[in-house]
C-alpha cells in the first residue's frame, strides 16, 4: 500500500485519482482549491482537502497542476528527503523542481487513460519502487532520459487527441456507409483499442502485423493501398513534431528563470 496524494484535480489529476482508486490497495488524498473539482473525485479518494500541507504528508505527492502555477505550489509544500514528489506539468524541467524541494523528484508525462488504467506514461528522475507500483497500477510506463521528455510529451501526452481524431474519421466513414453513429463509433473505438493491445502484447512489428491482416486481393489491402499512397503518415509525424516543439518552448520559459 502506498500513501499518496494528488494536488490538482483537473483532467489529469482526477484521472490519476480515479485510476488508482480502481486499482485498490492505496490511500489517496485529493487536494484542490476548487470545491467542484474535489466533489468530482470524492467517491474515489479516501480524503479530499483544500489544505496543501495535508496533502504534503503523503509518501508520494503528485503535483498535477498547470505549468505556470507549479512554482507557487512547490513554495507551499514542505517535503522531506524521505518523500517523493512526482511532477506532471508539461515543460517543467526536473532540475527546476529539485531546486525547490528536499524530496526525491520524478517527472512523468502520463495521459488521461489513467482513469481506465490504460495509461501510457514516460518517466524520468529518481523513480522508487513505490512510484513504479503506482504507475504500473494505472497502465504502462517507460523510463526515459530527461532529454527525451519533449518528444515523449508529444507521443503519449498529446497522442490521445491524435488517436481521437482518427477514431472520429473512421466513425464518420462508417456513418457515411450506413451505420448509425453509435454503432460506427463503437466499432471504430474498439478496433483501435484491440489493435493497440495487439501491438503492446505481440512480438511482431507494426509492418508485420499489417501484413498479417492484409490478405491478397482482400478488402484490407485495398484500403492500405490508399493510405500508403497518401500523406497520412507525414501529417501525423508533423502533428507530433508540432507538439514536441511546443513542449520545448514551455521548457525554455523555465530555463530563463
Amino acid at each position: 500500500m502506498v500513501h499518496t496524494s494528488v494536488i490538482g484535480c483537473g483532467n489529469m489529476g482526477s484521472a490519476l485519482v480515479t485510476g488508482l482508486s480502481k486499482a485498490g490497495g492505496h490511500t489517496i488524498v485529493a487536494c484542490d482549491l476548487d470545491p467542484d473539482a474535489l466533489a468530482a473525485v470524492a467517491d474515489y479518494a479516501d480524503e479530499t482537502t483544500d489544505d496543501i500541507s495535508r496533502a504534503g504528508e503523503s509518501d508520494v505527492v503528485f503535483v498535477a497542476v498547470k505549468p505556470d502555477i507549479v512554482e507557487a505550489v512547490l513554495a507551499d509544500l514542505d517535503l522531506s528527503a524521505d518523500q517523493t514528489l512526482v511532477t506532471i506539468a508539461a515543460g517543467v524541467p526536473t532540475d527546476f523542481v529539485e531546486a525547490r524541494t528536499d524530496a526525491r523528484v520524478v517527472r512523468i508525462m502520463p495521459n488521461l487513460a489513467a482513469e481506465t488504467r490504460d495509461m501510457a506514461a514516460a518517466a524520468t528522475g529518481d523513480l522508487t519502487d513505490e512510484v513504479r507500483e503506482l504507475l504500473a497500477d494505472v497502465g504502462e510506463f517507460a523510463e526515459i532520459e530527461e532529454s527525451q521528455m519533449d518528444i515523449a510529451t508529444a507521443v503519449n501526452g498529446s497522442g490521445p487527441a491524435f488517436v481521437f481524431y482518427f477514431i472520429k474519421a473512421m466513425t464518420e466513414a462508417g456513418v457515411a456507409g450506413g451505420l448509425d453513429h453509435e454503432e460506427a463509433q463503437t466499432l471504430a473505438a474498439q478496433t483501435f483499442k484491440g489493435a493497440a493491445e495487439t501491438v503492446v502484447r505481440d512480438d511482431r512489428s507494426a509492418d508485420e502485423l499489417i501484413d498479417a491482416v492484409c490478405s491478397p486481393n482482400g478488402t484490407t489491402i485495398e484500403g492500405m493501398e490508399v493510405l500508403w499512397d497518401s500523406d497520412a503518415d507525414a501529417a501525423l509525424k508533423d502533428a507530433v513534431t508540432a507538439a514536441e516543439r511546443r513542449s520545448e518552448e514551455l521548457a525554455a520559459d523555465f530555463d530563463d528563470e
